[in-house]
């Protein structure tokens, strides 16, 4: 990675664009003869690469993610690379905007990797996302989705909409609650990564590229079992777990007791 990280930025982009063409290229060839353990694989990897050529390391407690099959993931959402740290330790589905399916190649990649689309604004889409969400966790696919609604700055968990905890408690799978942070070369909370406010997906990938010695770290928060409360006990529960792995202060949590079959695991 040292040597990646000595090139110039302009040529690891160039490097990043490259990569992007050659995961389109697998989703082309392999895919459609690959059944759904190689093309978890081909995820896996393609996603691990480019976190390389990203200058991010990722960290796992690979003992507790190991444990986890199929059924609904749910973690705090600080930038575009959570996607690929996810896929990086588990290859899954995501449920996204309707809008990031109009991004160059990525919006195409991400139709043809399990993603559903939300089209803000219409309830009969909305019924219909469910019903999608639904129909996948039942069929065993693992999927992943950003409660938050948009991404922050790192330094807080934003409450967890509940709505598409639904589709999970409707399908009887369970949901494992996982926290995201990215921490600099001294393991300080870094906002780096961040994707927010008006910052475009290029100049984000530039203030990424220009500072060496990132590191994504992934952990279980929490899992939670059938059956279940209703979904907005279940968002919080899954919201007051990811705040307290990630030691942050949850903003404005709703006043709900915690679900009694919250599994928490320490970090």
């Amino acid at each position: 990675m040292r040597s990646l990280l000595a090139l110039p930025v302009y040529f690891r982009l160039t490097l990043i664009g490259l990569h992007l063409l050659w995961g389109a290229t697998q989703v082309v060839i392999c895919f459609p003869l690959a059944g759904s353990a190689a093309r978890d694989r081909l995820k896996r990897c393609w996603s691990r690469q480019l976190l390389a050529l990203l200058g991010i390391r990722l960290e796992t407690a690979q003992g507790d993610l190991d444990r986890i099959g199929s059924g609904l993931l749910v973690a705090n959402h600080v930038s575009f690379v959570d996607i690929f740290a996810i896929n990086a330790t588990l290859p899954s589905g995501f449920v996204a905007k309707d809008d990031v399916a109009s991004w160059p190649l990525i919006g195409w990649l991400a139709r043809r990797n399990g993603t559903v689309f939300i089209e803000r604004g219409k309830r009969r889409s909305a019924q219909r996302t469910q019903q999608e969400i639904g129909a996948m966790l039942v069929a065993g696919h693992r999927l992943s989705i950003f409660p938050e609604g948009t991404t922050s700055a790192g330094d807080r968990v934003l409450p967890f909409h509940s709505a598409l905890f639904q589709a999970a408690i409707d399908a009887g799978v369970p949901i494992h609650a996982l926290a995201i942070d990215y921490v600099d070369d001294q393991g300080h909370p870094s906002p780096t990564v961040a994707y927010i406010d008006e910052l475009s997906l290029l100049d984000c990938l530039r203030r990424i590229l220009g500072r060496p010695g990132l590191r994504v770290r992934l952990r279980l928060a929490a899992s939670f079992t059938p059956p279940y409360a209703d979904r907005r006990h279940v968002a919080h529960s899954a919201h007051q777990a990811v705040a307290s792995v990630l030691r942050r202060r949850p903003a404005a949590p709703p006043s709900l007791q915690p679900l009694r079959n919250t599994a928490a695991i320490s970090p």
